[in-house]
């Protein structure tokens, strides 16, 4: 991880067609190659504020940018930012190798090339032997590993992840999450996850941006390296209770 930021939030406020404000002056730094991770009470502004990153909404004021790696500014979006959503969003009736190839196929990628890359991600993922079965032959884990595969096919430098773990057992989240990890580490993308579990931030993330009433209301630096992530230590359950902490403050609950 680079200590410059890739991807800067400075001042973000959305107020929707409801009238509801879902961001108020939002601002922090994603470090280059980090992965920084957003909590908070549901309605906080957290998958508004991925929305507005990836393009997919507008903000009322205030700006994301996109920096290279001289810091000048890089419009940033097609090829080079992937988003995986809580629902792996994949077509019913095509193989998986054509899910993770798909935006590729896209982009105007032979076929040949497409299917090279895509079997290359779908090894990196776990998924040997699968890219043949349709994904209504798949886990609900094996599905979401697939859509985290064509997230990365495109070899993004930033990656957004909308709670890819949210409709899977707790047992099948901690599997996700050391996938999550691996190909995070081997991409080397700028990542963004959103997040309603503590302990997943402890575990994948740099830094924690905790959210409260559409504000950020601090950012926790995660003090374990990555070798001391054992979620069965000490150290581990410290780390998450001091953000729990923050977290049960940031929602207005009183912590003795």
């Amino acid at each position: 991880m680079s200590d410059k930021p890739a991807v800067v939030c400075e001042g973000l406020s959305c107020t929707l067609p409801s009238g509801v404000q879902a961001l108020r002056d939002v601002s922090f730094r994603l470090q280059a190659g980090g992965l920084t991770a957003i909590i908070g009470p549901s309605g906080c502004g957290k998958t508004t504020l991925l929305r507005i990153a990836a393009g997919l909404a507008r903000a009322t004021s205030g700006r994301i940018q996109f920096l290279r790696r001289d810091g000048s500014a890089d419009p940033i979006r097609a090829g080079h930012l992937a988003v995986c959503f809580q629902d792996a969003r994949l077509l019913p009736w095509r193989k998986v190798v054509d899910n993770v190839a798909l935006p590729l196929e896209l982009a105007g990628v032979g076929r040949r090339e497409r299917v090279a890359r895509a079997e290359a991600v779908i090894h990196a993922a776990g998924l040997d032997g699968a890219q043949s079965r349709l994904p209504a032959q798949l886990s609900g884990g094996m599905r979401m590993r697939v859509a985290l595969a064509r997230a990365l096919v495109t070899d993004p430098t930033v990656l957004l992840l909308d709670e890819p773990c949210s409709s899977v057992d707790e047992f099948t989240r901690m599997q996700l999450d050391e996938e999550i990890l691996r190909v995070w580490q081997d991409s080397g993308a700028t990542t963004m996850l959103v997040t309603h579990s503590v302990s997943e931030a402890v575990f994948l993330a740099d830094e924690i941006v905790i959210m409260r009433r559409a504000r950020v209301h601090s950012i926790h630096r995660v003090a374990l390296d990555r070798a001391s992530r054992d979620r069965t230590s000490h150290a581990f359950s410290q780390e998450v209770e001091l953000v729990m902490r923050s977290l049960a403050v940031a929602a207005g609950v009183v912590v003795p």
